[in-house]
């Protein structure tokens, strides 16, 4: 049986993995799902990029998990790589979720479609903490859209605003772009929250992962909402050795 680190993507915490977590450990499986910092409801969001990658360093080293599969989910993406740099060592494989593969030098924002980076700043410059916040619809239409509406508007109600800097800071990749570190893409063939095309989850960010495994699987971007069984499963197929 393997372990597992899920690390959510922005607007969530922890809890987005719930269910994923309990048909991993059903079948046998440790998995452990830390919270992000500037995450979750009532957190500080005067966090960067580079301390909400420590704080799953530090969540990571306080349990002395060791040969694990690290999974990132979107935003996610961003902070397994950066992790990867920390502690190699202890990773046995790295798993993207339809998530972000940074160029060297860019951030996240750099990598969304160029009105979408303009919404962001504008949200973050105009709210009291320096967080942006999806809107309802958008979230529904390209973030959920394989799910009824009563269960959309549960979800909804998880999220939390998203600290702006981490997703704004421009990362080195360099060290991690280095790594032997085995890697693995999972791509949900329906994710819009990528517009596809140009700015598309995959091939446009898998492919910079260099020799990996691709896994495909139907399902929106919230997949670990709408099918987490589904999810579990093409988890540990890309996790496997």
């Amino acid at each position: 049986m393997a372990t597992f680190v899920l690390v959510h993507g922005a607007w969530h915490d922890g809890s987005a993995w719930r269910a994923t977590i309990e048909h991993l450990e059903s079948e046998g499986h440790r998995t452990f799902a830390p919270t992000i910092a500037g995450n979750g409801k009532g957190a500080d969001r005067n966090v960067n990029h580079a301390a909400c990658t420590k704080s799953i360093v530090e969540a990571i080293v306080s349990k002395d998990l060791r040969d694990f599969i690290l999974v990132g989910h979107s935003y996610g993406g961003t902070i397994i790589a950066k992790v990867a740099e920390v502690i190699p060592e202890r990773i046995r494989r790295l798993v993207f979720l339809t998530a972000f593969v940074l160029r060297d030098g860019k951030s996240l924002v750099d990598e969304t479609p160029p009105e979408t980076a303009g919404v962001f700043a504008q949200m973050a410059q105009s709210s009291p903490d320096h967080t942006v916040m999806l809107p309802f619809p958008v979230f529904r239409e390209q973030f959920i859209n394989d799910v009824p509406l009563e269960v959309a508007q549960k979800v909804y109600a998880e999220l939390s605003p998203q600290p702006y800097q981490p997703v704004a800071d421009r990362l080195d990749m360099k060290k991690f772009y280095s790594l032997p570190t085995p890697k693995s893409y999972i791509n949900c063939t329906e994710d819009t929250a990528l517009p596809p095309g140009e700015f598309g989850w995959h091939p446009r960010m898998s492919s910079r992962l260099g020799l990996y495994r691709l896994v495909q699987m139907p399902g929106s971007h919230e997949v670990m909402y709408s099918n987490p069984a589904g999810l579990a499963e093409k988890i540990v197929e890309a996790g496997r050795d």
